[in-house]
């Protein structure tokens, strides 16, 4: 048996899901949707964008109800760990 990176996408459809960007971001959420260029529809998103100003490293955090990401900023998409 095979997987497919979309078929392990599709075992966290409507799950909790941890999800790095290029540059210094990152996201999680709960997955809704995904599409063959793994595009992805996030519910309930935080996104995190990190930054360093002066030699300290900021952050800053932002909330969506529903958020679309282009599949081509995607690096890594996993299961978010239990807190």
């Amino acid at each position: 048996m095979s997987d497919t990176p979309l078929d392990l996408l599709r075992l966290n459809l409507d799950e909790k899901v941890y999800v790095k960007l290029r540059g210094a971001r990152k996201l999680t959420g709960t997955l809704q949707a995904f599409d063959s260029h793994c595009n992805i529809v996030l519910s309930d998103a935080e996104e995190t964008i990190y930054e360093l100003v002066d030699g300290n490293l900021r952050f800053e955090t932002k909330t969506s109800e529903m958020i679309f990401v282009r599949g081509d900023s995607v690096t890594l998409v996993t299961a978010q760990p239990e807190e």
